[in-house]
C-alpha cells in the first residue's frame, strides 16, 4: 500500500516534468489529467483522424449495414475535424507541424484490419473505434480544459461532445 501511495505521489510531483511528448505517449498525462503540448495535440488528433478515415473506408467495403452506416458518418466527421485543424495551422493559429503518417500502433491495427474480413473484420473495426474514441474523447478533454493555445482550446472543447457521440455510437454497435 505505501508503495502505492509513493508512486501516486511521485507523479503528481514530477507531473510539470512529465508534461512532455514522452509522457503524453506513455499515457502518464492521461493518468494525472495533464493536458498535452500543443505539439501532441496537433500530431495525436491528427492521426486518430487519418486512423478512423482509413478503418473506416475499409469498413464501407467489408462490414455489415449498420457498421457501413456508423463509418460514413466517421469518415465525413473526421475528414471536417481533418479540415478544421488544417485550416488552424495553415492559418497560423496554430504552430504546429501537421503529420504526414498515422503513428506506427495506429498503422498495425490498421493492418490488422486489412488482414480481416466478415465477422472477424467486424468485431475489430467495432473494437478498435471503441478504444480509439474513448483515447479521443480523453485527449480532446484534457486539451479542452487545459490547453495552452487559445484557438486549439476553444475547437478542442467544442469537439469534444461529437467525439462522445462517436464513442457512445461505436459502443452501441455492439
Amino acid at each position: 500500500m505505501k508503495k502505492i501511495a509513493f508512486t501516486a505521489a511521485a507523479l503528481l510531483f514530477a507531473a510539470p516534468v512529465l508534461a512532455q511528448s514522452a509522457a503524453e505517449k506513455s499515457g502518464v498525462n492521461s493518468l494525472v489529467g495533464i493536458a498535452p503540448k500543443t505539439e501532441d495535440f496537433v500530431k495525436e488528433a491528427a492521426t486518430s483522424d487519418m486512423f478512423e478515415i482509413a478503418s473506416s473506408k475499409l469498413a464501407l467495403e467489408r462490414a455489415d449495414d449498420a457498421t457501413k452506416s456508423f463509418a460514413q458518418q466517421m469518415i465525413a466527421d473526421h475528414q471536417k475535424t481533418t479540415s478544421q485543424l488544417k485550416q488552424m495551422v495553415t492559418s497560423g493559429k496554430v504552430k504546429a507541424p501537421l503529420p504526414t503518417a498515422m503513428s506506427s500502433s495506429q498503422q498495425k491495427m490498421l493492418n490488422k484490419l486489412k488482414g480481416l474480413q466478415g465477422a472477424d473484420f467486424t468485431k475489430q473495426y467495432h473494437s478498435d473505434q471503441v478504444s480509439a474514441h474513448k483515447d479521443a474523447v480523453d485527449l480532446f478533454k484534457r486539451y479542452g480544459n487545459k490547453g495552452k493555445n487559445a484557438d486549439l482550446k476553444t475547437w478542442a472543447a467544442s469537439t469534444e461532445p461529437a467525439l462522445e457521440h462517436h464513442l457512445q455510437m461505436a459502443q452501441d454497435l455492439k
